[in-house]
């Protein structure tokens, strides 16, 4: 909650202000506002913070009222100050009210937030956590400083699981070819119903910050093939008319005709109320299907009238390519860019552990928090990392570099058998996380190889009977991690083999 009443002060007056600016449009004039509000009011206003805030607040559950999504979302253009957008996503997550209207609100605000960064290509810097794995997105990052002064409980695990399915959903909107397919998947009611399920969750940062991404991904292609259809209609309805024809098609029993379709706007449907505007949209997707069922004389005369080389080199539907469903494949095949990635990836993870296990408290040293587990480690293996002699060439020097190294594999393979587990339901993640345990392995056997012989030199020179045990150590946890990612593996090269 908000603890300083002048900040709350501060903020609602924001979102006062920029609701009364959009009911001047519809109203045509100035706003009623009540006595003790006005701007120049609460500029001069040396009163009760609190009587104000009251008055306030019974205020903007008036104008919520008469604010629609669809009215906020015509509002807000890359020129809105963010400023307001963050007063606003500060005002909706408060309340955090489950009604639908309230939500779709906070989801567009949020989404021309992650759109519209301070910054260009803000949101896309991100570093890497201690095992290798990204951390918290700048996006969200951002969203909890914005919302610091609101209370946040933490998610249920439930719907933790919930949001995991966004990945999927996204990848599967990016398969569509156009928009009907678009409207028949029902998508957008499953979609509905998944932000739905979520509760007040909706309000946390967390989810904020993985619905965002979405909303702008699906709102992307959703634009892209609902333009595409519209102007095919527009095109065949131009062409229609030159011919002396007037309907187009059927839809729900009522005659389509050109000027009909002259008479569509595509802005004003797409910055229509989303509630409102699902009928038409699926209107039009009919419409499109009704069009493509006319005689094919009349798709050949309008291709004639719009050729072009683009269009002739189109495939049609006779001869388009059908694509698969992806499964899960694995790539076996190694390259030197792969190694050179994760070798990169583990010289950071083995320094993220160094400076843990350095400056943590000596009774918790051993334990280093990982993304999808705690990393456990010997009484040895800490001291390796705490060790000042690594750029010696010397035994002691190799048989830390040797154990640090293996733990660092130990690690990476653990982190991408979490994100295995995390990318059941998305293909396309999981054979990126898959491909990287090729590459893991691949490095496992060559530390694996170099480990032997430096413990056959050991065991020669004698007197390091510690060194060798603190190794072997180390590689039985390599071991361990080596044959639970190879049976992972083994059993997705299985499951391609069956399909």
């Amino acid at each position: 909650m908000v603890e300083d009443p002048k900040w709350e002060l501060a903020i609602l007056a924001t979102v006062q202000g920029f609701y009364e600016k959009l009911l001047q449009e519809p109203l045509d004039g100035e706003v009623p506002v009540p006595s003790g509000l006005e701007a120049i009011s609460l500029q001069q206003s040396d009163g009760d913070v609190h009587l104000t805030l009251s008055m306030m607040r019974r205020w903007l559950r008036l104008l919520d009222m008469a604010i629609t999504a669809g009215m906020l979302r015509r509002a807000f253009t890359p020129d809105t100050d963010p400023e307001i957008a963050e007063a606003m996503l500060r005002y909706l997550v408060r309340h955090k009210d489950a009604n639908a209207v309230n939500r779709s609100k906070t989801d567009l605000v949020v989404t021309f937030l992650y759109r519209h960064p301070r910054v260009p290509g803000q949101w896309e810097r991100r570093g890497f956590g201690l095992d290798g794995s990204l951390p918290l997105s700048p996006f969200e990052i951002a969203l909890i400083e914005i919302l610091a002064d609101s209370d946040v409980p933490s998610l249920p695990e439930e719907h933790v699981q919930l949001l995991r399915r966004f990945d999927p959903l996204k990848e599967e909107t990016e398969k569509f070819p156009d928009f009907k397919s678009l409207m028949d998947s029902g998508t957008i009611t499953r979609l509905r119903e998944l932000k739905h399920s979520l509760d007040t969750s909706f309000y946390h940062p967390g989810v904020l910050a993985t619905i965002a991404p979405f909303n702008a991904a699906f709102g992307k292609k959703f634009e892209e093939l609902f333009r595409a259809a519209a102007t095919d209609i527009k095109n065949y309805a131009e062409i229609l008319e030159e011919q002396g024809g007037s309907i187009l098609g059927n839809v729900d029993g009522v005659d389509v005709t050109t000027e009909h379709v002259a008479a569509m706007d595509q802005e004003e449907l797409l910055n229509a109320d989303y509630d409102g505007a699902l009928e038409r949209f699926q209107r039009v997707s009919k419409l499109k299907k009704a069009m493509d069922r006319r005689p094919p004389l009349r798709r050949i005369q309008r291709t004639v009238l719009r050729s072009s080389p683009a269009a002739a080199a189109k495939p049609t539907a006779a001869t388009e390519t059908v694509v698969l469903p992806l499964r899960k494949t694995v790539n076996f095949h190694v390259t030197p860019q792969q190694l050179s990635i994760e070798e990169s990836k583990l010289r950071r993870v083995e320094e993220s552990i160094r400076v843990f296990v350095r400056v943590a408290d000596p009774k918790f040293r051993q334990v280093v928090p990982m993304h999808f587990f705690n990393l456990t480690l010997t009484v040895a293996e800490v001291d390796a990392y705490c060790a000042d002699f690594l750029q010696e060439k010397s035994a002691r020097a190799e048989v830390a570099r040797i154990v640090m190294r293996i733990i660092a594999l130990v690690a990476r393979m653990s982190t991408e058998l979490g994100e295995l587990k995390r990318s059941e339901n998305s293909p396309s993640l999981w054979k990126l996380h898959a491909d990287s345990l090729v590459v893991l392995m691949e490095l496992s056997r060559t530390v694996t190889e170099m480990a032997g012989r430096a413990i056959t030199a050991f065991k020669e020179n004698g007197g390091m009977e510690d060194q060798v045990e603190w190794v072997n150590t180390a590689l039985q946890k390599l071991r361990e991690r080596s044959q639970t990612a190879t049976a992972v593996l083994d059993e997705a090269e299985t499951e391609k083999q069956v399909l």
